[in-house]
């Protein structure tokens, strides 16, 4: 669910409502993304739909947040060629509990997440294509996975100030997941348990502001049983965003890559192991107040990604969208945010490149309360 959460994350921005201060905190919407894709692949569309719904509650003035969020999707492949079959799942996705507890507020803080398997557990071998594309990191899908067997996830996060107005942060996160049959008939898998560091960085310059991150993540191989076992390498992300005023309007640029390394058991003739891969986004916003209680705010966005279990990785595809949301504040306790993006770009697969074009709509609400 973490881009149901960034999404929902949108109504928090500059604008909307000032989120961190209420007490209790609820948001829901619907997002809507499809993608056309030119002739040369079994498919021809991508589209997916996706509701999500959150409730934030903070005790003690803050110092403990409690956050619940869950979604139900609906994700489809149609069938090139004029052809009638598709690939359709539908349901709800995993539920996340979150506990977030200020152990020294605003330096220490200790975070506890619980997934619960409400999603889709063993799916039939024929949704695998389905599942494989709505993960692509190029499409970015509000829903990238729609379910596991449950997982606890325990770490904490610190601030330490740094000279008068900048601040470091570092963070780390255990995250354990329980076993599930993920293919209807096949074998019981045991996930591997993954290992989150953080450290990051940001203040103000020359009436600018800025933020720095790096992320290294490294998961221990999934055991398959009598199958063997599937691996993913260690993968580390970094992430810069510049902030400045422009006029009267506020403008970001941001820009993030994540590297995913070989795995370490790849050359083993028993582990099925995710090939390399590496992410680049380079994006722009800028959130212009269009009246008292509206703010417009046009985004760009260019996505490229590379994989391939060769030395040399090759090009999957590249994206390129735009678009805007335009946040509104229906009352004291209320705001909607519309969302209303076209994307368009390549995909290579086998040699072939194919044209990629669709949107990206949604609407989302929240409401709040002292």
């Amino acid at each position: 669910m973490t881009r149901t959460r960034w999404w929902l994350g949108l109504l928090v921005l500059p604008g909307a409502l000032a989120a961190q201060a209420e007490t209790t905190v609820a948001r829901t919407g619907v997002m809507f993304e499809s993608y056309a894709f030119g002739s040369g692949l079994p498919f021809n569309r991508i589209s997916e739909l996706t509701i999500p719904v959150s409730v934030t509650q903070r005790i003690g003035g803050g110092r403990l947040v409690l956050d619940l969020g869950t979604a139900f999707a609906r994700a489809s492949v149609s069938e090139a060629g004029g052809g009638s079959g598709s690939i359709t799942h539908s349901g709800l996705v995993d539920t996340d509990f979150r506990a977030s507890y200020g152990v020294i507020p605003g330096k220490l803080l200790f975070n506890l997440v619980g997934t619960i398997p409400t999603g889709a557990r063993a799916v039939a071998d024929t949704t695998i294509p389905l599942f494989g594309a709505t993960g692509t990191h190029l499409f970015g899908f509000t829903t990238p996975s729609f379910g596991s067997g449950g997982a606890v996830s325990a770490g904490f996060a610190s601030a330490v100030k740094m000279r008068q107005n900048w601040a470091v942060g570092t963070g780390a996160s255990y995250r354990y997941a329980a076993r599930y049959v993920p293919v209807q008939g096949g074998d019981e898998m045991s996930p591997g348990g993954e290992i989150r560091a953080r450290f990051g960085i940001e203040g103000p310059f020359g009436g600018r502001y800025f933020r720095g991150a790096l992320v290294y993540t490294t998961t221990a191989a999934n055991d398959l049983g009598a199958s063997g076992e599937s691996a993913i390498g260690d993968r580390v992300l970094g992430y810069a965003a510049v902030s400045m005023p422009l006029g009267n309007s506020h403008l970001s640029l941001y820009g993030w890559n994540m590297r995913r390394l070989r795995a370490r058991n790849s050359t083993n003739a028993s582990t099925v192991a995710v090939p390399r891969g590496n992410v680049l986004a380079l994006g722009a916003r800028l959130d212009r107040p269009a009246g008292p209680k509206t703010t417009l705010s046009p985004t760009l966005e260019l996505r490229h990604e590379l994989t391939g279990p060769g030395q040399r990785m090759e090009l999957l595809g590249y994206l390129l969208r735009a678009g805007s949301d335009l946040r509104y504040r229906l009352s004291d306790r209320a705001a909607a945010v519309l969302q209303a993006q076209l994307a368009f770009g390549t995909l290579h697969d086998a040699g072939t490149s194919v044209s990629i074009l669709g949107p990206r709509l949604g609407v989302m609400l929240e409401w709040s309360r002292p």
